[in-house]
């Protein structure tokens, strides 16, 4: 198990490194809460959701629980997949005790990361018409959408429609657990 997660530590720190210099900073416009991205440039190759998530590079908590879940393969699949992706901020509001329990559990953990996924791709106009989505770990989350933006339960939904050549990313500022 621990050389496992060494490895699987390694694979994505590397990864991240590997991504973080090519990376580019996000532009104001697309930091604004509910405006969707804009398309990528020609110039731009679209990823998949894990290259995506780790190129950001305020995402290593997240690859770094995903890698020890084991989710990481399954997440770079054809999908499409719809990802509520929680940044390393959002992670920080965990209890570190918490956290480092959760991340010793991996059958907690995957219960945890997977209500961040729903089967298909959801753009946030069509999320916004919702009041429900379906993870893939079976339990809905609560979708609100108001004036002064979305909502996954108890989550701000911060930055939207990053596209990926196997669906969209939605990024949000708190972990959100299954009841």
């Amino acid at each position: 198990m621990t050389s496992r997660f060494i490895l699987g530590a390694v694979y994505a720190t590397a990864l991240c490194a590997a991504i973080f210099f090519t990376a580019r900073p996000a532009t104001a416009q697309e930091s604004m809460p509910m405006k969707s991205s804009p398309a990528a440039s020609p110039k731009t190759e679209k990823k998949d959701i894990i290259e995506t998530a780790l190129g950001a590079g305020n995402f290593k908590t997240l690859a770094a629980a995903l890698t020890e879940a084991g989710l990481v393969e399954p997440l770079k699949g054809a999908g499409p997949f719809t990802v509520f992706a929680p940044t390393d901020e959002a992670f920080a509001k965990v209890p570190k005790a918490d956290l480092d329990a959760l991340l010793k559990d991996k059958k907690k953990l995957t219960a945890v990361l997977t209500y961040h996924v729903v089967q298909g791709k959801v753009i946030a106009a069509d999320a916004a018409k919702l009041t429900s989505a379906k993870t893939l770990n079976g339990a809905d989350l609560k979708i609100t959408a108001s004036s002064s933006g979305v909502k996954v339960n108890d989550a701000n939904v911060i930055k939207t429609d990053i596209e990926c050549t196997n669906g969209v990313i939605h990024v949000i500022d708190t972990v959100v657990m299954p009841k």
